[in-house]
């Protein structure tokens, strides 16, 4: 069946299309060619469309995801989201249900999230969870840099062949799409009674720097072909001053490429009479000038939320800010660790009103939407639900200047937001939201409308309020099904599954396994996931590709 769509002002960023008024054609799921046959036609008069949206980092799944729902037990009570004809019931805002997850992204017309700190030991909870939620496209980061075999293997002074295998080996068996490291080194310290740790500083069992962490990982990332770069949550998260850490993170991998997440949280300097201040010139500026860096920003937003990561160091400071005053932190097979802290973002509050100036200073300063990407770290600073708002921060100069007037006094005057006159373009957006994430991705056929591409589609009517326009689509298609019309969802087709599968030397599984067997609860055999269960379980796995670019 043929189905077009007439008389759409599109922005395809990938294609080069800039708003131009075409038509769009549908086959089998996918982008076609121009014909003058057509089963079902849609009139898309005066309608905005975009390819599905794609989030390149939200905590949706998995341990730390689960137990955020236990500790905000009071929103899944209160916040109910009811059965529908095409939908389950579901609960929760800051730690929404997976079905309730994979609705409301579709209804803001999200067609993938990729959640971004898969813990190795947890990865089979991780897919096996995803594989319940709804209509978007997935995939997971599996976290590396403070797993007790990789810091061994560091400290031996292992070549960085022998790295790349492991990684490698590791990424296969956990069904990963690329490799994230979290505070490199400083959760392992952490549970030898370190409460921080510098990027040339050691840690107190092995000895190893996150320099050292920063650099085998990022090179072998990237001599293993695979497309997204390191992902990398710098060391010293929140702390102020830690914007001289994240510069010397980036000058740490020695040119090669790095994907710098929740920026907002690192670029902070510790000017004036708080000794806490702005920062997000300087990570801008060195953006700007090193084309291999990237970064999405973790923009926070006022109201409730709860912090959720894999950085224990970090939430074991954070605690005693808990709103409510309730916490978890817990650690795996020494793979790593995760930590929940609820948080309540407040206008009134200093630090907090000079936090959300400074995540839209780095949207603003950044010259080039291509490497700066649109997220809330979701629920670290504020649920996925808050993009709209947040793109019309972006897109209204009066209206993010208004709501700059409401802020602290004192952070009003700490910001230079009021005087970027920049407002992103609706191009911009598609660019941020859509075009860059599925490049950087490394997504064949996503976040793009060509011919071939996959049909995930969204459609919005122009409105002057950004808010309302991008809160309510007027039609998502999913796989060319239309899923969702008007905000209500039709039908809940599964998304699937993205991975990507660089090759090893198969001997790494030897030094792997006598590992497993001294150290681990279970054995090499089942640790790691197969094809097979993950398609038993209902998993659809698309294996992106990765082209090795050789060893040095």
């Amino acid at each position: 069946m043929i189905t077009r769509l007439t008389g759409a002002r599109v922005f395809d960023p990938a294609n080069g299309v800039r708003g131009e008024v075409r038509d769009l054609f549908i086959a089998d799921g996918r982008m076609a060619a121009p014909t003058d046959r057509a089963d079902r036609s849609y009139d898309l008069g005066g309608l905005v469309v975009m390819p599905g949206a794609i989030d390149i980092h939200s905590h949706i799944a998995g341990g730390k995801v689960n137990l955020g729902r236990l500790l905000m037990s009071e929103e899944h009570r209160d916040e109910l989201v009811a059965r529908g004809p095409a939908t389950r019931s579901g609960s929760g805002v800051a730690t929404p249900s997976i079905f309730a997850t994979g609705y409301r992204y579709a209804a803001l017309g999200y067609t993938a999230a990729f959640e971004p700190a898969m813990v190795p030991s947890n990865a089979r909870a991780t897919h096996l969870e995803t594989a319940d939620l709804p209509i978007i496209d997935k995939g997971a980061y599996v976290m590396l840099g403070n797993d007790e075999l990789l810091l061994r293997l560091v400290a031996a002074g292992a070549e960085q062949e022998r790295i790349n295998d492991y990684v490698a080996w590791m990424m296969r068996a956990t069904a990963a799409l690329g490799v994230k490291t979290v505070n490199p080194g400083g959760i392992s310290a952490f549970k030898f009674n370190a409460r921080g740790l510098a990027i040339d500083e050691r840690g107190p069992q092995h000895g190893v720097t996150p320099r050292q962490i920063v650099q085998m990982l990022s090179r072998a990332v990237f001599e293993l072909g695979v497309p997204h770069p390191l992902h990398i949550h710098c060391n010293n998260l929140g702390v102020p001053g830690n914007i001289d850490t994240t510069l010397a993170t980036i000058a740490a991998a020695d040119g090669f490429p790095l994907h710098l997440t929740h920026a907002q949280f690192h670029s902070y300097g510790t000017e004036g009479d708080r000794h806490f201040s702005s920062a997000a010139a300087r990570l801008a500026e060195a953006v700007n000038r090193n084309p291999s860096i990237s970064l999405d920003v973790g923009q926070i937003m006022f109201g409730q939320t709860v912090t959720a990561s894999g950085d224990t160091m970090a939430q074991y400071r954070n605690r005693a800010f808990a709103s409510p005053g309730k916490w978890i932190l817990m650690d795996i097979e020494c793979d790593g660790g995760c930590g929940l802290v609820p948080f309540r973002y407040r206008d009134s509050n200093f630090v907090n009103a000079l936090q959300w100036a400074i995540g839209l200073e780095l949207f603003l300063l950044i010259e080039d939407p291509w490497r700066v990407f649109l997220t809330t770290d979701h629920p670290n600073g504020a649920p996925f639900t808050c993009y709209p708002h947040l793109i019309r921060l972006l897109m209204d100069r009066s209206f993010r200047n208004d709501c700059l007037a409401a802020i602290h006094p004192a952070a009003q005057k700490a910001t230079t937001l009021g005087s970027i006159a920049r407002e992103y373009t609706l191009e911009e957006i598609a660019i941020a939201t859509r075009a860059a994430p599925a490049r950087i991705l490394g997504l064949a056929g996503r976040g793009q409308l060509g011919p071939g591409a996959a049909a995930d589609i969204t459609v919005y009517a122009e409105d002057g309020d950004r808010e309302r326009m991008f809160a309510a689509p007027r039609h998502v298609f999913k796989a060319g099904v239309e899923i969702v019309h008007d905000g209500a969802i039709l039908a809940a087709p599964p998304g699937a599954t993205h991975v990507v599968r660089p090759d090893y030397d198969p001997a790494i599984e030897g030094v792997i396994g006598a590992f497993f067997e001294q150290h681990m609860s279970v054995g090499l055999g089942h640790f790691r996931l197969s094809e097979g269960e993950l398609a038993d379980a209902g998993l659809s796995l698309v294996a992106q590709p990765c082209r090795p670019r050789g060893r040095a």
